[in-house]
């Protein structure tokens, strides 16, 4: 059989694995005592949904077997948090730029950050959702005394109203949410994600 981890093919001796079943449980044993767990499963091209797993486990291995997991580690959660902290600490700087920016004709610039910003957000929350996996991880996170869950749905709605002043192109109300609501909330998150990656 073939195992591939992670897009990279693994040595693999077999000893008493007779099944997939077997070979996923001696991998996860492994990976717990690396603070690592599977998160996806493809057994010959085909990706295994939960509603598939059991049907798997009693799979004779073959010779023409190719197990192919995505493992998260803890270490890989925390490389990942650092990154986010020095990116949102960067980011909060330059929203605080983007009402200079809007009205010096610069709006391309400006655009350049806010997107910047979605493609952040987006990597956190991705982030942050496989580092559930790890809760003693994912409850040391807290803004303001907030968990992560309550400071995201306060932010989901700043950057609603955020969203509308940018169709609307209120330089104005944009300016504001950039310097008041959105850069303060950045730093902070910033210095929480930096407090449990250290």
């Amino acid at each position: 059989m073939k195992l591939i981890v992670n897009g990279t093919p693994v040595d693999i001796t077999l000893e008493n694995e007779k099944t997939v079943g077997d070979v996923l449980k001696s991998f996860e044993k492994e990976a717990a005592q690396n603070d690592a767990t599977t998160v996806g499963i493809n057994l010959n091209g085909e990706d295994i949904n939960a509603g598939k797993f059991n049907l798997i486990l009693q799979e004779p291995l073959e010779e023409d077997t190719v197990l192919s997991l995505n493992v998260v580690s803890r270490g890989s959660i925390n490389e990942n948090f650092k990154a986010s902290s020095e990116n949102f600490d960067a980011l909060s700087k330059q929203m605080e730029e983007i009402p200079v920016l809007m009205q010096s004709g610069k709006e391309k610039d400006a655009h350049l950050i806010i997107a910047k910003l979605a493609d952040e957000i987006n990597c956190f929350c991705h982030v942050s959702t496989l580092s559930a996996l790890f809760p003693e991880t994912y409850t040391q996170i807290q803004i303001d005394g907030t968990d992560l869950g309550s400071f995201f749905k306060d932010f989901s709605s700043i950057l609603s109203d955020f969203e509308q002043a940018l169709e609307e192109k209120d330089t104005v109300t944009i300016g504001d949410i950039c310097e008041y609501e959105i850069s303060p909330r950045l730093a902070k998150l910033s210095q929480a994600v930096k407090n449990i990656v250290k």
